[in-house]
């Protein structure tokens, strides 16, 4: 009786010196997970602060002019960063989960804003001062965008794609690039408009699609365009301000 009980010991202190199985790994890349996601969350809080004192004073509607190069890419970094980031946790975690390394999960967050700062070239080489019919025209379009097959493509792989951050950045540019051309529509630089679309690209990157929810919201969408071709004076930023 004495052997088989040894013999099972002998087993038990065998095992415990194997690999960790996956609980402990994943206790092990805690740490990691955890400060990716401070990092992220406090990059964004910080450029909000940062965006919202910088824009002080340069709303002026449909007719904001973008300034100097240097200064308005800079500006729209940290707009991107404040705007884009808490929408990429759950990727930055993934990212992290994956890699376990400070290094991939900065190399994923970079690669991840460079994407938004290319569309931030776009737009400074495109945008000009315009009018209400443009803005309307511009909101129109980003309603209907919202019914297409390629955004819808587009955010699905947005929510799910744990690849490179310049993949997944394509991915985040083509699901919330109808949203962003409300603001560029109506003023780059106010801050109401800002928040507002930042809350509806963070909904839509966390939550899944619902056609009771997706179907109203870009008709809504639709339907300020239209008001703003016919009654400008009532939607904020539509006119320039007197």
């Amino acid at each position: 009786m004495e052997l088989p009980h040894r013999v099972e010991q002998t087993r038990r202190r065998l095992l415990g010196k194997q690999a960790p199985g996956p609980a402990a790994m994943t206790d092990a890349r805690n740490p990691a997970t955890t400060a990716a996601l401070t990092a992220t969350l406090g990059l964004a809080a910080a450029s909000w602060v940062v965006a919202v004192g910088q824009m002080q004073g340069m709303d002026m509607g449909v007719a904001t002019r973008l300034g100097p190069f240097a200064v308005f890419i800079g500006l729209w970094v940290v707009m991107m960063a404040a705007m884009m980031l808490p929408g990429a946790v759950p990727a930055v975690v993934r990212r992290a989960h994956a890699g376990g390394r400070v290094r991939d999960v900065l190399l994923f967050v970079g690669s991840y804003l460079a994407v938004w700062t290319l569309v931030g070239l776009a737009v400074y080489a495109l945008y000009r001062p315009h009018g209400s019919y443009a803005a309307g025209a511009v909101v129109i379009a980003a309603g209907v965008y919202e019914f297409t097959p390629l955004k819808r493509y587009c955010r699905r792989r947005c929510r799910e794609s744990a690849g490179p951050g310049f993949e997944y950045g394509l991915y985040c540019v083509g699901s919330s690039i109808g949203l962003m051309l409300i603001l560029v529509a109506l003023s780059l630089m106010s801050v109401v408009w800002m928040s507002l679309i930042a809350a509806l690209v963070l909904a839509q990157k966390l939550l899944p699609p619902r056609a009771a929810v997706d179907v109203p919201l870009a008709l809504a969408i639709v339907g300020l365009g239209i008001l703003i071709v016919v009654a400008p004076s009532t939607v904020p930023g539509a006119t320039p301000p007197m």
